[in-house]
């Protein structure tokens, strides 16, 4: 599956008609998250954005959701991904996930390793969405 997502990060950047952007994590309230916008493409309806997102040890990207589907592999570091019901629904690394779309799927990534986690995500959403949406932590003993 790893293969598939580079081989199609690799593609999505190749139609991508913008250079790079730094930009931040957008998930309120994160800490020790940075972003870079790799490339940007809009086909019909739909944005493609591809980012790299480095998260310091210690560091967490806050809860949120997104508009859309984002599709990640992880470059370096391990995964520690959470849903809203507290449990941890990833664990391990090097590997890629999937994010579903909608407020029903609020989520958060904390790093809890000694290095730190760099993920390459692909965001597939409806063209004028942001890369993210702040949700509260719904009810979880950890940020």
């Amino acid at each position: 599956m790893i293969i598939g997502l580079r081989t199609a990060f690799a593609g999505l950047a190749a139609l991508a008609l913008a250079g790079p952007f730094a930009a931040t994590a957008h998930a309120t309230p994160s800490d020790g998250v940075t972003g870079v916008i790799l490339s940007r493409t809009t086909i019909g309806d739909t944005v493609y954005i591809l980012r790299e997102i480095t998260i310091a040890p210690g560091g967490s990207t806050g809860w949120h959701y997104h508009d859309g589907t984002l599709y990640a592999v992880i470059r370096q570091g391990q995964l520690f991904h959470f849903d809203s019901s507290c449990e941890q629904d990833g664990s391990g690394g090097p590997s890629g996930f999937v994010e579903r779309a909608g407020i029903g799927n609020v989520h958060i990534e904390r790093n809890l390793g000694t290095e730190p986690q760099i993920l390459d995500v692909l965001y597939v959403l409806p063209t004028g969405s942001p890369l993210s949406e702040d949700a509260p932590n719904p009810g979880c003993p950890f940020q």
